[in-house]
């Protein structure tokens, strides 16, 4: 009895332990299929459902006179879940597509590869195709019932009312590895800003993703929405932007600009807002757009005269005697001189053998007249007077230092700061600068006095300069230059909105003002004159080239009193500043002011836009290419563009720079 009682708990003991096991067994492979391996449950669900990306609206973009300039058109991208393709007729596809076998065997490899898709899964979308418009969708519509697997995927594409300020605007293209690395927002085949506004304030225009849920059956064919989209997530559409641009202002710029290489900025000095800021050569945005987009980006990429580059933040040039400006401020600051110190100039400046030269004018001269007739040799002085003395520098290094300080305050040597990306800083040396180039501590201002009128060592872009031009005109003091006015339901940052000091006297700005208003008086400047309507305040600049010809500069800003408007401008290889920088500032000026160029400027508006400036090298890349001479800005219908055995340009009647 106890031998048979034995043996049925040993039983119950055995059939427990069994039991027992199955069970830990279930758990254990339940755990792993529902936590280790989650591709059973993509499997699972993606049997059930699809899960479709709904693309935001990209946030449109508009002029400051709410002239709509950028928006969106309906474009359709070809996806496909790669787990659920089958074998299906590839020529019949291609010739649908009108591609060859060979883009699509790249294609598919391509997507397979997690180096250049990291995000890569057989069971999530993958796009094979984009910006396929209406007609190639619908004929593909017809013919996706054989391409088991495949989908077509609405999105939206930029387009363009204006053909301008490509550069300023930048362009959207298929986001790159690092982007998607970078930012979880992204999947392989997602758009995203490449450059200029469309990259920096990409987190404002892109929007957020939606997600509609799908029911799909057995062969995995689409029901409908699930549960009538009661779980759908709806897209964002992205903020809009108003510019403080004006288009038509930017168009004129770029007319003029046509078949010359330089730069226009133009700045409203109460706010800092950036009224137009040309580039030359430039492309029409929707250059940019499509599936031409690599063969035209090319085509960019390779010509000689870098269209890509956007020369008004990373054009970096030598400021010519526009520098003069901040040579007279530094120096009545640091009391090196006073409104009435008087140099003589005899040519050029004499400690140096009359290097650097000067053109012809009244000697001696106080500081205003210096600066209307743009005289070397008052500048020289100044900086010799300002390095050599020892009562309150201990050396050459820490007067330098000190200037540099004040170049630094005035918004040189560094980014500006601009809301466009990629902006250089130009250079602003230093006394360790020059110590470590002589490998001495007891250099004297004669090594380094070319950088009193802007030349030697010292760089900035366009923008630095019209930034300048705005400081004077608000005798101290700038806004951040920045291109947007207005985000939707978004404040601007406060660093456009900050007053920023340059820590010198008011009193000195109105030296350097009076000066400038007697260079468009009387002085190098004078064909910047709009009296008695405006008074404008200018100074010219040629900035030395040690590739070729000088380049012409202007800086200015108008009216004198209340001043509405800043502007530079620099056409490369174009001679003195009184050539082409002062008659473009002129135009632009009227333009902005008046609304209009007089009839009795047209003259010069016709001279100016029928002259070529361009490099042989351009022309020798034509011929070497086999292109024709398209250099002419698109939004130009009637400019008479001289040929290439005429491109000799407009010759200065003075050498006044």
């Amino acid at each position: 009895m106890a031998e048979n009682s034995l043996d049925l708990n040993k039983r119950k003991y055995i059939l427990g332990g069994i039991a027992c096991s199955i069970i830990l067994i279930y758990i254990i492979q339940l755990f792993n299929l529902q936590i280790i391996n989650s591709e059973y449950k993509n499997s699972a669900d993606g049997n059930a459902f699809f899960n479709r990306t709904i693309y935001p609206y990209r946030g449109t973009i508009a002029d400051r006179e709410n002239r709509l300039l950028v928006y969106n058109q309906p474009t359709y991208d070809l996806v496909y879940i790669p787990r659920e393709v089958q074998p299906f007729d590839t020529l019949d596809f291609c010739r649908t597509l009108g591609i060859d076998r060979e883009y699509f065997d790249k294609r598919l490899k391509d997507i397979k590869d997690r180096r250049l898709n990291p995000g890569y899964s057989t069971y999530t979308l993958q796009t094979f195709m984009t910006q396929l418009n209406a007609q190639e969708s619908g004929l593909l519509q017809e013919k996706l019932y054989k391409y088991q697997g495949f989908f077509i995927q609405k999105r939206t594409l930029r387009q363009y009312n204006y053909h301008n300020a490509g550069l300023l605007l930048g362009y959207v293209a298929e986001v790159s590895k690092t982007q998607i690395e970078n930012d979880s927002y992204y999947v392989r085949g997602d758009y995203g800003g490449k450059s200029g506004l469309e990259l920096s304030y990409e987190k404002y225009l892109r929007g957020e993703k939606g997600v509609e849920i799908l029911l799909r059956d057995a062969h995995g064919r689409i029901q409908g929405r699930y549960e009538n989209g009661k779980n759908d997530i709806p897209p964002v559409s992205g903020k809009d932007l108003t510019l403080s641009i004006d288009i038509e202002l930017q168009a004129y710029g770029e007319h003029l600009m046509q078949n010359k290489v330089g730069s226009i900025v133009m700045i409203e000095p109460s706010t800092g807002e950036v009224l137009c800021m040309v580039t030359s050569p430039t492309y029409d945005p929707s250059m940019l757009l499509g599936r031409d987009f690599s063969k035209n980006y090319k085509e960019l990429e390779n010509n000689p005269l870098t269209p890509l580059l956007n020369r008004p933040i990373q054009g970096m040039y030598p400021p010519g005697s526009t520098f003069k400006t901040t040579q007279g401020l530094i120096f009545l600051q640091e009391d090196i001189i006073t409104e009435n110190t008087m140099y003589s100039c005899h040519g050029g400046y004499p400690p140096l053998g009359g290097r650097p030269k000067c053109h012809p004018h009244g000697s001696p001269l106080p500081l205003i007249p210096a600066i209307a007739t743009s005289c070397n040799s008052y500048f020289c002085y100044g900086l010799q007077a300002m390095l050599s003395n020892r009562k309150k520098y201990k050396s050459s290094p820490e007067a330098m230092d000190v200037w540099r300080d004040h170049m630094v305050d005035m918004g040189f040597g560094y980014p500006v700061g601009v809301d466009l990306p990629s902006e250089k800083r130009g250079f602003i040396p230093n006394g360790t600068f020059y110590s470590r180039s002589f490998k001495r501590e007891n250099w004297s201002a004669s090594n380094v006095i070319s950088i009193a009128i802007g030349q030697g060592e010292v760089t900035a872009t366009p923008l630095q300069v019209a930034n300048l031009a705005a400081t004077i005109a608000n005798r101290g003091h700038y806004y951040v230059p920045h291109v947007v006015q207005k985000i939707q339901d978004t404040p601007l940052e406060n660093k456009y909105t900050e007053r920023r000091e340059t820590g010198i006297k008011k009193e000195h700005y109105e030296s350097i003002v009076n000066g400038m208003a007697m260079a468009v008086t009387g002085g190098t400047c004078r064909g910047a004159n709009l009296l008695p309507e405006i008074e404008v305040c200018g100074k010219t600049g040629t900035a030395e080239n040690p590739h070729g010809k000088d380049h012409s500069i202007f800086m200015g800003f108008a009216p004198k009193n209340n001043p509405k408007v800043a502007i530079f401008v620099i056409v490369e290889n174009a001679g003195f500043g009184a050539t082409f920088g002062v008659p473009i500032g002129r135009l632009m000026l009227q333009k902005y002011l008046k609304g209009e160029v007089p009839a009795g400027d047209k003259y010069i508006e016709d001279r100016i836009v029928n002259t070529t400036i361009l490099p042989q090298s351009f022309f020798n890349w034509t011929r070497l290419n086999k292109k024709s001479f398209e250099f002419t800005q698109p939004v130009v219908e009637s400019a008479n563009v001289q040929q290439e055995n005429n491109i000799t340009p407009f010759i200065p009647e003075t050498k006044e720079d």
